[in-house]
């Protein structure tokens, strides 16, 4: 009985990280690895910080009088601050344009009307495959031939993150319909609802709430790229930055001020989306997923695949643990027939494609 416990506690540990446990001479070696690349970057570190007292021509870069000027109460209050207030008017306007716009064009995608999917579907791809920018200096070209010569650019911007970040959210809302269990839609037609009564009284409500947490991993993304808007002449944090080292020349030291605020802003956020999965699970049947990240070590918790991510937890509304265990269908797997995919990722065992194996529970 311990060597079986000992066995199933070993193959659990394996299935648990994409490669084995290294031994103690593999952690030997990984261990003096992470000291000469520790000592690599400090000595990367100091010749930067040499350099940059030293340069060839010009000023030492590490000087108060450079970075006086970029850290006194009138750098904040003429430059940072409002750049700040600018960026985060448009991330604001932007986010509230894209959970909209990723709304409507996501149930379009979702109806069984051809018209209104096939449409939703051509736009929410060119959204998605015509860069941000390019958005963005075509609506600021465009908004000026109409004579808003005064906020032509702060609409470029605006319309230019809404189109494309709008996009992304259709394809979480979808993604988030199509990994709600099967039974959330025939328990809705049971009630005597119909399909598109059933998607959004029952299913779009459930998937926002499962979807929140990326979605907020996106506003990181509108925060950041707001920064692109400096190109088309916007005054945002990075441009009044840019000002600023101009007037004073200390670019380097506007810059990097400018970085640490843009770094706080997005690590709240981050650790905001990092903290709702486990709020928002107690609320939905679809699985409220953390922002995909790659694994960093090897014993890294993102290495757990997501079956086990989702056996391990409580079901919500106190329902029974599941006979097959739910599966990650991501933003593109569900095409077409959507309402049937559940067949094709293995919750159903007379599937023809299935394996015997996928469906035998641990003992």
């Amino acid at each position: 009985m311990a060597n079986k416990a000992t066995s199933a506690k070993g193959a659990s540990t394996s299935a648990s990280v994409l490669f084995d446990e290294p031994g103690p001479k593999g952690r030997r070696k990984i261990f003096i690895a992470n000291i000469i690349a520790g000592l690599l970057l400090i000595g990367l570190l100091v010749a930067v910080l040499h350099r940059l007292a030293n340069p060839p021509q010009g000023q030492n870069q590490l000087s108060w009088e450079l970075w006086g000027p970029a850290l006194d109460g009138e750098a904040w209050i003429d430059f940072y601050l409002p750049g700040l207030a600018k960026t985060l008017e448009a991330s604001v306007i932007a986010i509230i344009g894209a959970v909209i716009f990723g709304v409507v064009f996501g149930i379009g995608r979702l109806l069984e009307f051809w018209p209104v999917k096939y449409v939703a579907a051509v736009i929410v791809e060119f959204c998605r495959a015509v860069p941000v920018l390019l958005f963005m200096i075509f609506l600021w070209r465009g908004f000026s031939f109409m004579g808003m010569s005064d906020d032509a650019s702060f609409w470029a911007v605006v319309w230019g993150l809404i189109l494309y970040n709008g996009s992304v959210v259709a394809e979480l809302v979808r993604s988030g319909v199509g990994n709600l269990p099967k039974g959330q839609h025939e328990a809705a037609v049971a009630l005597g609802m119909g399909p598109v009564r059933a998607l959004m009284s029952v299913e779009v409500p459930q998937a926002l709430i499962a979807m929140l947490p990326a979605m907020i991993t996106q506003l990181v993304v509108v925060l950041k790229d707001t920064a692109l808007g400096s190109i088309i002449m916007y005054t945002d944090l990075l441009q009044e930055s840019r000002r600023l080292g101009s007037m004073y020349f200390n670019m380097l030291q506007a810059l990097v001020v400018a970085a640490v605020i843009y770094f706080i802003f997005s690590y709240l956020l981050s650790k905001l989306s990092e903290s709702l999965p486990a709020r928002m699970q107690r609320r939905t049947m679809g699985i409220a997923k953390p922002p995909v990240q790659a694994p960093i070590a090897i014993m890294d918790p993102s290495n757990v695949p997501l079956q086990e991510r989702a056996q391990e937890r409580e079901r919500p509304q106190g329902g029974t643990e599941p006979l097959y265990p739910d599966h990650y269908h991501g933003s593109n797997a569900v095409t077409e027939d959507w309402r049937t995919s559940h067949l094709e990722h293995g919750h159903d065992p007379k599937h023809p494609d299935m394996k015997p194996k996928l469906f035998q529970r641990p003992e």
